[in-house]
């Protein structure tokens, strides 16, 4: 199994690091980036093995599933950890903070992470999701000197228990409700709690429970909201970003985004599908109908997108302003949660695919930009990169692109995804949701333009070289040939996550062409390997 693997070289890379001396602490990176290797390749046989022959696997007492969803994010999550050490390599030696511990706490997150991608129990779920949480917390407070490094471990720490305490408490509403942690059980009560005639009390006059599902509903996505970075839960992103070492501001932009996302998929579109429309009102009774959860996500992804973008505008420094560039970018992910159907699905988990590629890319160049006094974070410190790097520059000109969606890159077939989901819908408010992002987009192309416009047009400020060690090359130049490879030919990044966007128990949705809001679609009838309720 992937993940036992990944601890089993964590806890040896603790051990190592203890062993060697101080000149030879790279080899902890090595030792880890084998561990990674490995879980990949145990991944793949577990994949062709087991994943590829249809039914999904259940185990540890229906809590974690093996199906083609999970496979692929956990792909997604080794990849970016891969590439991460091997960024992380020349800044630590830049930094001289050098130390073993560092690549065990990454090598930890992710095992976290691949278990909140496999997980069908909310109680499995939240322990993979405070293991990660905790990692990374250390992890961005890792410079124990810098005390812009303690402020944002700290900040994070504190409004990340806040929040990991609202999503607790909505988890017990729901199992208060329920009376199962299990996804698929919670998913088949779901239909009798919603009716407005649920009295479990057998009280005469039955209390409306649609109300506490609605403040379940609401509290469960308050929190995977901060997790994601949406507004209005983004506050501690800008600080975080600006203040950890930018190799693990590279990493968590990716991973925990990523990983909050799988996580909040099986959430909502395994566990409480049938809230995704208005819960039922009774006329006669003077009860009225509740909204769902697609009406929250709606207007939560349009401000996020809105105000992700227009706060990057006004930013100087880097790393804050790919922070509110990623807060907007968790706007436009929420577009395939909403959307429904095949095609959202796949947009949902392609586009984090390419961010997760993209978004190292740039934090990449980034680093290679730090050198002796040059911290290399300030738009400033990319003028006249053309004439210093010309190779680093068109590298970091792809990933821009990427990000902003320009084609033949990767980023545009995400964007494409998403935003065609939305508009296959029909539904007028959803295709205005898509003409926003559009907007938005173009919107974007102006703070990215000015990375290209520092790089190409503006003069040299810093005369100090940019030198590329071995491992930093490496890592930009796969992630710039993934990038312009899906973008130039998609197909086989479509097959795949295609594959995990029709995973059983994903359930497609029609809206009603007119301003309803949304209904489900008649729910398909289960397949002999379909994951059912356990009795």
């Amino acid at each position: 199994m992937p993940e036992v693997i990944l601890t089993l070289f964590a806890c040896a890379a603790l051990v190592l690091d203890v062993m060697l001396p101080r000149n030879s602490k790279r080899l902890v990176a090595w030792l880890s980036l084998l561990g990674v290797g490995s879980a990949l390749a145990s991944l793949f046989i577990l994949y062709f093995g087991v994943v590829n022959k249809g039914a999904p696997h259940l185990g540890f007492f229906r809590m974690i599933v093996i199906d083609n969803y999970a496979v692929v994010f956990k792909t997604m999550f080794l990849i970016g950890a891969g590439l991460s050490i091997l960024l992380s390599i020349k800044y630590l030696d830049e930094e001289g903070e050098q130390r073993g511990e560092y690549y065990a706490l990454i090598l930890f997150s992710v095992v976290g992470m691949m278990f909140m991608a496999s997980g069908v129990d909310l109680l499995m779920l939240f322990i993979s999701l405070e293991l990660m949480a905790i990692s990374v917390y250390i992890l961005v407070g890792f410079f124990r000197r810098d005390r812009k490094s303690n402020e944002a471990s700290m900040k994070y720490f504190l409004l990340g228990a806040f929040s990991s305490g609202v999503l607790l408490f909505g988890i017990s509403l729901v199992f208060g409700l329920t009376g199962s942690t299990n996804l698929a059980s919670i998913a088949a009560a779901l239909p009798i709690v919603s009716s407005p005639g649920f009295n479990p009390l057998g009280a005469q006059s039955a209390p409306d429970m649609r109300y506490l599902l609605l403040m379940s509903m609401i509290l469960m996505s308050a929190g995977m909201f901060f997790k994601v970075a949406a507004v209005p839960f983004h506050m501690w992103a800008p600080d975080a970003y600006e203040g950890a070492p930018t190799s693990i501001t590279a990493f968590m932009s990716v991973g925990v985004k990523a990983a909050s996302f799988a996580m909040f998929g099986r959430l909502f579109l395994y566990g409480l599908p049938d809230l995704r429309g208005a819960m039922a009102g009774d006329p006669a009774n003077n009860l009225p109908g509740l909204p769902g959860w697609s009406v929250l996500l709606g207007i939560v992804a349009a401000i996020t997108i809105v105000w992700g973008n227009l706060a990057a505008l006004t930013q100087r420094n880097t790393k804050r302003l790919l922070a509110y560039s990623s807060i907007s970018h968790a706007g436009y992910t929420l577009l395939g949660l909403i959307a429904g159907n095949q095609t959202g699905y796949t947009g949902f988990i392609i586009y984090l695919f390419i961010y997760t590629l993209t978004n190292l890319g740039v934090f990449g160049c980034i680093i290679a930009l730090r050198r002796q006094g040059i911290i290399g974070d300030r738009l400033e410190d990319l003028n006249g990169l053309m004439r210093k790097a010309p190779g680093l520059t068109v590298l970091m000109t792809i990933f821009l692109l990427s990000l902003g969606g320009i084609p033949p890159t990767a980023g545009f077939i995400g964007k494409f995804y998403l935003f065609g989901g939305l508009i296959e819908t029909g539904n007028p408010w959803l295709v205005r949701l898509a003409i926003l992002a559009v907007l938005m987009s173009a919107v974007s192309l102006y703070y990215y333009i000015q990375f290209i416009r520092a790089m190409y047009i503006d003069g040299e400020t810093e005369t100090a070289p940019v030198k590329l060690t071995a491992p930093l090359k490496v890592a930009l130049a796969l992630a710039a040939l993934f990038v312009l490879f899906f973008g130039i030919y998609p197909q086989p990044l479509a097959n795949l996550t295609q594959q995990a966007a029709t995973t059983s128990g994903l359930r497609l949705y029609t809206y009603p062409k007119g301003d309803e809001a949304a209904r489900p679609a008649a729910v398909p009838a289960r397949q002999p390997g379909q994951m059912t309720p356990p009795h």
